[in-house]
């Protein structure tokens, strides 16, 4: 008797232990999807990022330099909302905190060459032109950190802090 219910006792075990393993099949078949985390897509950044885009593109299109100067002014705004988003969703980090701070070092310049050309009254100041685009690049660096940190997928579905 004892020998029957040990090879009933294995074959039972044998049994448990095929069943688990089918179970782990299906669930890594199926992905193990956490359905409960939000969505990393970040859809309200990926709007700003949009709109942010399209203002930098249609900013200082062949306009006078005040009126490339209240386009970039407009840039802020966008970018101002991007940042808050990002905050939002805990994305910051050092390539982002380094872009934005480009950023308002180009503002500064912007602002300082548009201080001087005042002076003269020459609306065609070389040195307020080349800091109207360096501020513009320093836009086109921001919007590439942002793409990157919205694109980037959250470490294990979004289940820990960034």
């Amino acid at each position: 008797m004892t020998r029957c219910s040990t090879v009933r006792g294995r074959a039972g075990q044998r049994t448990v232990r095929a069943v688990v393993s089918v179970a782990m099949l299906v669930a890594l078949a199926t992905g193990c999807r956490n359905d409960a985390t939000p969505a990393w897509g970040y859809p309200e950044l990926e709007a700003t990022v949009g709109s942010l885009s399209r203002a930098l593109e249609e900013a200082c299109d062949g306009t006078a330099s005040d009126g490339c100067a209240d386009d970039l002014d407009r840039l802020d705004t966008l970018a101002e909302r991007a940042f808050d988003e990002v905050l939002d969703h805990r994305l910051l980090d050092a390539g982002y905190v380094e872009a934005r701070s480009e950023v308002d070092r180009a503002r500064e310049f912007r602002l300082a060459a548009a201080a001087q050309a005042r002076s003269p009254r020459d609306p065609n100041y070389l040195p307020l032109g080349r800091a109207m685009a360096a501020e513009r690049l320093a836009y086109r660096r921001l919007l590439a950190e942002l793409e990157r940190i919205r694109t980037t997928p959250p470490p294990r579905d979004g289940m820990e802090p960034v």
